[in-house]
């Protein structure tokens, strides 16, 4: 799923491209993509795009008339910049929004087309239009960002309830456009077990915790932002080259070359060093923990052994 990152460079790339320029059709071919009746979604034809806005991890699209598109990708919704018209099949392409030309020289003359993709059977991408800034705001989960909050702050709605670090750092409700990939990273990096309870955290740790987070989000916006250069960003994924644990199960920790762990649970996983982050011992996953009962290994020493007798008997 686009995380804060991905969703800042997708609006800066749509900034330079829309932003001045009116949208002259909207055109929507999938029954699940569209998740508002009211306004229709004609009203923004004929509009000039004034505004783009990050809400957690959607991206809003703000019209002339005051009406909002709000884009959330999920995990399989990607955007594309065309720079000829597309008609929307409803199968991969959900969506396309062709804007003509702006009234503003140092916007790009040429008009394109943005289109809404998603791929699998699971379509779980939506999109909304609302009619004011009132309506947009009801669709923001309410996370602070960690950009603008103090350190206090952070502190205060991370220790607010007793959950584990995974769960409270990707909570909408708590913070911003923070998911599963960069949550991992940030663990990592600031050398905490990913299940530490946030009520049980020293100080220092939350401190940690803080710089971590605001230091990998601005290290990959600034990487992402790099990437596209003036081009529009195709290639968003939750795996990157260059992260250290996110989806890097079994390859050697950058930092101590001891291999990357995981939990897994529902569709989702989470991946750790257990040597950086949780003084060796292994967190057990649900599934392999139930399979193997007592001998699922408990530290990375116990691990090791059951490589060597598994090699053994080859």
């Amino acid at each position: 799923m686009p995380e804060l990152p991905d969703v800042t460079v997708y609006i800066e790339a749509l900034e330079r491209r829309i932003v001045g320029h009116t949208l002259e059709r909207a055109q929507i071919a999938s029954l699940f993509l569209l998740r508002t009746a009211q306004p229709p979604i004609g009203s923004v034809d004929g509009h000039k795009v004034v505004a783009l806005r990050r809400i957690g991890k959607r991206i809003a699209i703000g019209f002339d008339n005051d009406h909002w598109l709000v884009f959330h990708l999920m995990i399989a919704g990607r955007l594309h910049w065309k720079t000829k018209s597309v008609k929307p099949n409803g199968r991969r392409v959900l969506a396309a929004f062709d804007f003509g030309p702006g009234d503003v020289t140092s916007r790009e003359a040429r008009p394109g087309t943005l289109t809404l993709t998603e791929a699998g059977s699971q379509k779980r991408a939506s999109l909304h239009l609302v009619a004011s800034e009132a309506a947009l705001a009801k669709l923001d989960p309410g996370g602070i960002d960690v950009f603008t909050a103090a350190p206090e702050k952070f502190a205060a709605v991370l220790t607010k309830e007793n959950h584990t670090l995974k769960r409270a750092l990707t909570d909408p409700r708590s913070f911003s456009g923070i998911g599963n990939a960069y949550s991992d990273e940030i663990f990592h990096h600031a050398k905490l077990s990913p299940i530490a309870l946030t009520q049980r955290l020293e100080p220092d740790e939350i401190q940690r915790l803080y710089n971590s987070t605001r230091e990998i989000l601005t290290h990959w916006t600034q990487k992402l932002r790099a990437d596209a250069g003036d081009g529009f960003p195709e290639k968003v994924t939750a795996l990157r080259e260059g992260m250290a644990v996110h989806g890097r199960y079994k390859q050697p920790c950058p930092v101590c070359g001891t291999k990357v762990q995981r939990i897994r649970y529902a569709s989702n996983e989470t991946n750790y060093c257990p040597r950086c982050q949780t003084g060796g011992k292994l967190l057990a996953d649900r599934a392999l923990s139930r399979l193997l009962r007592e001998d699922w290994p408990k530290s990375i020493d116990d691990l090791e052994d059951v490589f060597v007798r598994a090699a053994a008997k080859q």
